[in-house]
């Protein structure tokens, strides 16, 4: 999350939030599943950790992010717990270059939705300098079909695709299902798929 929102998200995690739901999002589990996460995973904004550890289970190298030092230290019980070793981390995912490494796979649920533009922009420079030639970005995010205005802005697939607009090929941007604790049916969702080029 942006710096300007960790106390925030900090103080949300007194609590369980909604978009804590104690296992991996559907979308996510669906790409485990295919194949699709490989070689080194980031899990940007990973809050309490679930789609890190998902990855850990299957072998990956992968490292957890957040600037909420709840959720960091949710997940690191919840790695201790299901003795699986995952590296969290508080970090900025403005600021990736920080964390000294290269990423081939990067996961993001809820995180690009809540960032300003600017703040936008700010991330999709950090990813580019992030992630390998030929790496991919999967990201879960609110869209537009999500009817009124509560939690956080929505996104269109001309955002999506205009803030990779450089050196990202969109591979995909497909409808799903952000679950959430709230209630059955979720939250109308983008799953984006670009690979860096």
């Amino acid at each position: 999350m942006a710096i300007h929102n960790t106390v925030e998200f900090n103080d949300i995690y007194k609590g369980t939030p909604p978009w804590d739901i104690g296992r991996p999002q559907s979308a996510f589990l669906a790409l485990a599943e295919s194949g699709a996460l490989r070689g080194r995973v980031l899990d940007a904004g990973c809050g309490t950790g679930e789609h890190a550890l998902m990855a850990a289970r299957l072998g990956l190298e992968v490292t957890g992010i957040d600037t909420s030092a709840r959720a960091i230290a949710l997940a690191q019980a919840k790695a201790r717990e299901r003795r699986l070793t995952v590296p969290f981390l508080m970090s900025n995912a403005l600021d990736l270059g920080s964390l000294g490494q290269q990423f081939d796979t990067v996961l993001d649920c809820g995180l690009f939705h809540v960032f300003s533009d600017d703040d936008r922009r700010a991330f999709v420079d950090s990813l580019t300098s992030a992630v390998a030639p030929g790496g991919r970005y999967f990201m879960l995010c609110f869209s537009e079909h999500q009817p009124g205005d509560t939690g956080p802005r929505r996104v269109t697939q001309a955002e999506i695709r205009a803030s990779f607009s450089r050196g990202w090929s969109v591979d995909s941007i497909e409808p799903a299902r952000l679950e959430t604790t709230m209630g059955p049916d979720g939250i109308a969702a983008w799953l984006a798929c670009l690979t860096r080029t």
